[in-house]
């Protein structure tokens, strides 16, 4: 069993060295030193149908990984594009006047056809699904209807976020560009 060491690293290296990782091995011990980069490694694993097993010892992480039959996820046939949003307002000028723009654009994807395949939050857009009460009950709408939502771990852990996100899940950079490079995209 290949072990990997990707303590210290910060998002989306320890995603991408377990990726290569495993390109190379069919079971791998991985070293992990953040809850973030554990959770995002542990989705990959998953996505590409392998086997997981975690032993914790307070802040240090231990992931065995064993391939069994590696799986390409398969693309959204709906339709529906790829929403990055980067910012907590919509458009320029007034603080205000952006909140509420950014309420208004969030409900309204509820009545949009097809609705949205993914929602990406990123930088200051991660106070959307953390701490816009609104939002967040238009986001569980959409997530219940199918639409994946996730916002940026490394964004939610610089803005202290990352216990009060309500909506949808975590994700790293290498998820994030790997969305972006494979849907139609509408960034704001």
């Amino acid at each position: 069993m290949k072990e990997l060491d990707v303590r210290g690293m910060i998002c989306p290296k320890p995603v991408i060295e377990t990726k290569k990782a495993l390109e190379k091995s069919d079971k791998l011990l991985v070293l992990l030193d953040d809850q973030v980069a554990k959770d995002n490694v542990m989705k990959l694993a998953k996505k590409l149908n392998c086997q997981v097993t975690l032993l914790e010892d307070g802040n240090e992480y231990q992931l065995t990984i064993k391939k069994t039959d590696m799986v390409v996820e398969k693309q959204d046939e709906s339709g529906g594009k790829v929403y990055f949003i980067s910012t907590d307002t919509l458009g320029k000028g007034e603080e205000e006047l952006g909140y509420a723009l950014m309420k208004g654009f969030v409900s309204t994807l509820l009545e949009i056809n097809p609705l949205p395949a993914k929602i990406i939050f990123i930088n200051s857009g991660v106070k959307i699904p953390t701490l816009n009460q609104q939002a967040q009950e238009h986001l569980q709408q959409l997530v219940e209807q199918g639409v994946e939502v996730v916002s940026c771990g490394a964004c939610l852990n610089y803005y202290g976020l990352t216990e009060k996100l309500e909506v949808g899940s975590i994700t790293n950079m290498y998820e994030i560009v790997e969305s972006l490079n494979t849907g139609e995209v509408v960034s704001l």
